[in-house]
């Protein structure tokens, strides 16, 4: 397997990535929640609840997975060490969270879903996110999306700085993010169709019928997906689904969406550099820069964009009952 030494996460970092928490550290109230978030929330209790109700992984306890989830760490130049979990739990997930204390959640389900090389995929791709640093922005989305709905003496006397513009520039930081953990995946295992393959699985895979599902037919679904958007109003109808349409806002790109910035990726130039082993080094800063006036207007362009969409449904719908 490739090991990357002292590579930095602006190696891989996805641009929109980059973008979107620029974008989102700029929107109003985002300062005031971050200092109250820190000032209030800590890690502890999860950690407790972790540590009380789920297996930690080590030499003694999961043997295979810890074997695999040390390689990963060796290949993206990770210490100290996080702490890893795994909860018995039907929904084939894992995720990552924690600043001071970093932790991976891998559910049970998953590991009965995915073999051993997939499994790495999963491993890989939670270990991309703790190396970009999402995970604190991670942890302060789930409670500003929670946050949203309450009253304001309920959520730390923040209620007037948890805005709409807020809320929409976490989700849509949230998905981005996604994007550079699925590239550190693909770093790892050098290996695009086992990466395809691990998303195909766990968009719709089955232990039993594992033997029926197809690589192929997945990614020739995404290109159908993809012309889709020839019909300018199921592209309305995408933004919204992303946006709440379908009641809730999405955390995760699509999946056949995230083959495509895959495949682009393993296509590119930088994939190949960083395989040379010319990337970015720890310690070298980003030079990402997206100033602040351009992205709080994009947070007001999404709502206004929101607002013109329904209008446009609205105004199809008429158009199709006269019709």
């Amino acid at each position: 397997m490739p090991t990357y030494p002292d590579i930095s996460s602006q190696a891989f970092k996805h641009p929109l990535d980059q973008q979107a928490e620029q974008t989102l550290r700029s929107v109003p109230g985002f300062d005031l929640l971050a200092k109250s978030f820190s000032e209030y929330l800590y890690e502890r209790p999860q950690q407790i609840l972790l540590m009380g109700n789920d297996l930690k992984v080590g030499p003694r306890q999961y043997a295979t997975l810890y074997g695999i989830y040390r390689q990963c760490l060796r290949d993206l130049d990770m210490s100290p060490e996080p702490n890893l979990y795994v909860s018995q739990n039907p929904l084939a997930n894992a995720y990552s969270l924690g600043s001071e204390h970093p932790y991976i959640v891998f559910n049970t389900a998953l590991l009965d879903l995915l073999d051993e090389e997939e499994i790495r995929v999963i491993l890989a791709h939670e270990l991309g996110h703790l190396k970009c640093d999402h995970s604190i922005l991670i942890q302060m989305s789930f409670w500003v999306m929670g946050a949203a709905n309450l009253l304001g003496d309920i959520t730390l006397g923040l209620g007037k700085a948890i805005t709409t513009g807020l809320v929409y520039a976490f989700y849509e930081w949230r998905r981005k993010a996604e994007l550079s953990a699925d590239r550190a995946a693909l770093l790892v295992t050098d290996d695009l169709n086992l990466v395809l393959r691990t998303l195909m699985k766990c968009a719709g895979g089955s232990q039993k019928y594992l033997h029926e599902c197809n690589l192929e037919e997945f990614i020739r679904q995404g290109e159908a997906y993809r012309q889709l958007d020839q019909d300018n109003l199921n592209q309305i109808y995408k933004f919204l689904i992303y946006h709440g349409g379908n009641g809730s806002f999405l955390t995760h790109p699509f999946s056949v969406e995230r083959v495509q910035y895959l495949q682009e990726w393993f296509n590119s130039e930088s994939y190949r550099q960083i395989r040379w082993g010319n990337y970015a080094k720890t310690g070298v800063k980003s030079s990402t820069n997206v100033d602040a006036n351009d992205s709080e207007s994009e947070s007001e362009r999404l709502q206004r964009q929101i607002a013109e969409l329904q209008a446009e449904i609205q105004r199809a719908k008429r158009q199709r009952n006269r019709e």
